[in-house]
């Protein structure tokens, strides 16, 4: 074991070659570079191939860790939301970033196909976050009498999807900002 601290610096260096290739992989992505080389999306991070290849073994490996990210940062606004806004208005802001995450996503659907013909558990994995996100929203609106009790998370997870697939047609996101709409009015508690 070394004992000089030398070890430190390299996990912290490590760390940042990781960060650096996501966010190169995920900017890439999301302009539409699906076709992106893995020594392109290396360079960009500047580092080696064989860096990129240590902390990914593959490029749908890549892709996991940028759509993850994408999803941890989504879902992570909710206590944010929470704090600043009413528990109903936590919900309508939480449910319009979805539409933004999957207007964003609109350039990386390829590339999340790629990862979909794997058996990856990333989809499940995501899919429980947000759940788990709209749950918690969902559960401080009810509980303020914002919204009926009786509708779940899933219900409404499920609803957001189906809104969401969309997203390759033109004009999908003024139409899902209706939807939303209408999806709230059915989720407001009988007064």
């Amino acid at each position: 074991m070394d004992t000089t601290g030398k070890d430190k610096p390299l996990r912290a260096h490590a760390a940042r070659n990781r960060d650096a290739l996501i966010a190169a992989a995920r900017d890439a992505f999301e302009a539409g570079e699906l076709d992106i080389r893995i020594e392109e999306i290396a360079r960009r991070a500047g580092v080696g191939v064989g860096t990129l290849y240590r902390h990914f073994a593959t490029r749908e490996t890549l892709i996991e860790a940028v759509y993850r990210q994408r999803v941890e940062e989504l879902c992570g606004t909710v206590p944010r939301l929470l704090t600043e806004l009413t528990p109903y208005e936590a919900l309508r802001a939480f449910l319009r970033q979805l539409i933004a995450h999957a207007a964003a996503s609109q350039g990386m659907a390829t590339a999340l196909e790629a990862v979909m013909n794997t058996g990856s558990p990333v989809f499940a994995q995501t899919r429980a976050e947000m759940t788990d996100a709209i749950a918690t929203v969902m559960t401080a609106a009810a509980a303020a009498g914002g919204i009926r009790g009786d509708v779940t998370p899933e219900t409404v997870f499920q609803a957001m999807g189906g809104i969401c697939t969309g997203h390759d047609r033109p004009d999908w996101e003024d139409g899902a900002h209706a939807v939303v709409r209408l999806l709230l009015d059915g989720l407001r508690a009988s007064r």
